[in-house]
Formats: C-alpha cells, sequence, structure tokens
C-alpha cells in the first residue's frame, strides 16, 4: 500500500511516543499543525506528530466536488455511512501509517490515533478495531459510525483503551447530540471514556486544547 502523504512535527529531538491525527472534511494535514507547541508534554516523552492528508474524492453532499475526505457522504440524514469501501481503505491506510511508526522504533501502545469530524469518526472506526494495544484513541467534534457491528468486530487489546471525545454545544455541523450518543454507545460496551463539551461551534477551543495535552499526559505517562 502506498502511504499517504503527511505532515510530520516534532516536540523533541527524540520522539518516543506519537500522534496520529486526521483532519475532518475538506481541510488537510496541515490544519492541526498549529496545536503541536501547545501540545508539548512539559516532563513527558518527546513526541512525533503525524497529520496525514486524506485522498481527494468527489463528495456527494458537496455536489459531487472533488476535496479531501475519508470517505463519501452521501446525505445529511441519520443512517449509517453508505460507502463502505471509503471506510474500509481509509481504516487501512491509518493502520500503514501505524505500521511506518512502529517500523520507526515506536510501539504500538505509545500511538495515538485522533481526529476531527470526519477524520475524528476514522480514528475511532479504526482505532476500536485495532487488534495491538494503543496508547488512545481520540474523537473531536465527531460521531460514531458502524457502531452496530462493532461489538463483534472490536478488538479485545483496545477494550481498555483511554478514549476522548469531545463536542461543541453549539455545533452547527455534526450536532452535539451525535457525540453524546457515541459515548453513550461506547460506555454501554464498557469502554472507559473521558467527555468532554464546551461552548463553542464546530472549531476547537483553548479549554479543549489544554484538556488533550493533559489527556494525553495521561496516555503517556508510563513512559
Amino acid at each position: 500500500m502506498t502511504l499517504l502523504e503527511t505532515v510530520e512535527r516534532n516536540t523533541g529531538p527524540e520522539p518516543r511516543a506519537a500522534v496520529i491525527w486526521l483532519h475532518g472534511l475538506g481541510a488537510d494535514g496541515h490544519d492541526f499543525e498549529p496545536v503541536v507547541p501547545e501540545l508539548r508534554l512539559a516532563g513527558g516523552p518527546d513526541l512525533r506528530f503525524v497529520f496525514p492528508h486524506a485522498p481527494v474524492r468527489p463528495v456527494t453532499i458537496n455536489l459531487g466536488m472533488p476535496m479531501r475526505a475519508w470517505y463519501d457522504i452521501m446525505n445529511f440524514d441519520s443512517g449509517p455511512p453508505r460507502d463502505l469501501p471509503g471506510i474500509a481503505a481509509s481504516a487501512a491506510a491509518v493502520r500503514a501509517l501505524i505500521a511506518r511508526e512502529v517500523e520507526r522504533g515506536i510501539p504500538n501502545e505509545r500511538i495515538v490515533l485522533a481526529g476531527f469530524s470526519q477524520g475524528g469518526a476514522i480514528a475511532l472506526y479504526t482505532g476500536l478495531r485495532y487488534e495491538q494495544r494503543l496508547a488512545g484513541i481520540m474523537g473531536l467534534s465527531t460521531y460514531l459510525i458502524l457502531s452496530d457491528p462493532l461489538p463483534d468486530e472490536r478488538s479485545e487489546a483496545n477494550a481498555a483503551t483511554p478514549v476522548l471525545i469531545a463536542h461543541g454545544s453549539q455545533d452547527p455541523v455534526v450536532p452535539h447530540l451525535a457525540g453524546e450518543r457515541s459515548v453513550a454507545r461506547l460506555t454501554q460496551l464498557g469502554y472507559a471514556v473521558e467527555w468532554h463539551s464546551y461552548p463553542m461551534p464546530h472549531a476547537v477551543c483553548p479549554q479543549e486544547i489544554a484538556d488533550i495535552k493533559g489527556w494525553l499526559g495521561r496516555c503517556f505517562a508510563a513512559d
């Protein structure tokens, strides 16, 4: 498999842990690059942040306009995503990025999968099904896709992996209820989910960045 093109930023000269962070629909790997300096862990390991660019594909809800997307979105209804091949391909691409970090000396249990909006959906989908333990799984302003088959598809290796889900209460793009429902479903399945809600739209805010920094510190505390 050809690896996705990525943007990489390190918080120090010798990264011993990694965060693979997926952008939202229509954005690219540079989208969250500015938060890296704010997420440097005082006294913690140097981190490698990997921000991949999603493939460019036509997106049905945007009149078929080509843009970076992890999978096609057909409509705005509450039904399941219909682009199953797109979801599977993106999950495979993320798995390949994890494998590359392992090859570069960072074990899977020192890797966090993260994402915003559509990227968060893929991060949750992939991380919950990944066969080896991860350090953490984070979804921001996002939703849980294909949750019905999750009990049969999830990996026991990540049954106790820390999960962070955060959402804006004024989000006009992905309803706050989607975040609440995702937390409820994961909690029902036994996951220990850390949930944060902020008075903001489809975005990130300073308090959210501070909470992410604290959560990452706990994920990598054993380093």
